[in-house]
């Protein structure tokens, strides 16, 4: 799977370069990473065993400002699935016009099966790792899937013990009362509601009473679902790895995320009939949010699709060869580099927070963080208007430019 991301990854980016019409030269250094770094590192579990883990920190480029990119801990992380994602933050920070190049980074775990104190023992020691690449003004990571607040306070600190001082400006995504900002938690589902709101707009669909599917219910997922309600919308069926639950008149979901919380699953909610994360795709629906994993929407399934709007939520849940198949069913897609960039935008406000020692108020933060997803979607929309194309490949298109410009600007050194 990873593979098949970092495949379709530089398969778009070859088309966008294509359209744009780059050089040989150019197009070779926009699909390498600057740097690849791999460590396997050994941790102590509580049992008194060593085990020994592989971390990736990869960093595509660096030249419109440092990189900028989430630690994910999964089973299936790899060095191709990491390549793939620091890629796309390149694209996903240009399209939003933030200072920063891509990074992203992981390590192969199952965070469920380690205990508290064995997974900061192994963040800790991944951080200690990776100290080499990361600081403020150089590679500044963020949460991803299976890492939180948490996560990111250990890597502040572990960096912070290196360096003899404090360097809350080393990480985005901290808790608020060691210099995290109001709004981190909340901003990539309210990015979403962002671009959904405008994408309804340009498809003349009301979000009062609009059915809504979500697929995920995590951070991104749980909050997308929650803000799609409070903004009038019907959630009608949402899902986690397990399976979902579905109801056509909507979801109770405060009492669904009670369930889930004592529950530890969906599995068993009486609010809804029980659902399968591939029958959830292929629900009629207005707005689909996929906020869960990579290739979920693929070429078997994309005909079966029936929501006219799709935000995706996660990092690359449709595959490449599904676009065209979407496109001519009419279905309105924003892309991930631009759907889901709340979260990175909210996490530039909080590295000029750091930097400044200077914070905001939570309604600043997403006032500022509407205004500029509101401008990037209104920039890929007419960019997609003047091309003729999908707002996929206008994303594409704006973020690449954007990159190509500043590598031609800044030039090749020496």
């Amino acid at each position: 799977m990873a593979s098949n991301a970092l495949e379709s990854t530089l398969h778009q980016l070859d088309k966008v370069s294509d359209r744009l019409g780059l050089d040989d030269g150019l197009r070779a250094v926009l699909r390498s990473c600057k740097r690849e770094f791999t460590t396997s590192f050994p941790v102590r579990r509580d049992d008194g065993r060593i085990q020994v883990f592989t971390g990736y920190r990869v960093q595509h480029s660096l030249a419109r400002g440092p990189a900028k990119g989430g630690i994910r801990y999964h089973p299936q992380v790899d060095l191709d699935e990491v390549k793939a994602l620091a890629m796309l933050m390149t694209w996903k920070c240009a399209v939003v016009n933030i200072p920063y190049g891509g990074a992203k980074g992981g390590v192969a775990c199952d965070p469920k099966t380690l205990s508290h104190a064995e997974l900061e023992r192994l963040t800790r020691r991944f951080a200690t790792e990776i100290s080499i690449l990361i600081g403020p003004d150089r590679d500044i990571p963020a949460p991803d899937m299976g890492t939180d607040e948490q996560v990111m306070a250990w890597i502040m600190d572990t960096y912070s013990m290196h360096q003899g001082y404090s360097v809350p400006g080393v990480v985005t995504g901290k808790p608020v009362n060691i210099g995290g900002t109001a709004g981190r938690r909340e901003a990539t589902g309210r990015g979403c509601l962002v671009v959904a709101q405008e994408a309804a707009h340009h498809k003349g669909l009301s979000l009062q009473g609009a059915s809504v599917v979500v697929q995920g219910f995590g951070n991104v997922g749980a909050v997308a679902a929650r803000l799609m309600a409070e903004a009038g919308c019907r959630v009608i069926a949402v899902s986690d790895s397990q399976g979902g639950v579905f109801s056509p008149h909507g979801l109770d979901l405060v009492a669904l995320s009670k369930h889930k919380r004592e529950a530890g699953t969906m599995i068993g909610f009486s609010g809804g009939d029980a659902i399968t994360n591939s029958q959830l795709l292929e629900l009629p629906c207005d707005i689909l949010i996929p906020a869960a994993i990579e290739e979920q929407i693929t070429v078997r399934n994309a005909r079966h699709v029936r929501a006219r709007i799709i935000v995706e939520g996660a990092n690359g849940p449709t595959q490449a060869e599904a676009d065209p198949i979407l496109k001519d069913k009419g279905v309105l897609v924003v892309p991930d580099i631009l759907a889901n960039a709340g979260g990175v935008m909210v996490s530039y406000f909080e590295w000029v927070q750091d930097t400044q020692s200077l914070f905001w108020e939570e309604a600043e933060v997403n006032r500022r963080m509407e205004m500029a997803m509101t401008r990037a979607f209104d920039e890929v929309f007419e960019m997609g208007e003047r091309e003729k194309m999908d707002l996929r490949s206008a994303a594409y298109m704006l973020g690449v430019r954007r990159v190509a410009d500043a590598i031609a600007t800044r030039g090749i050194y020496p």
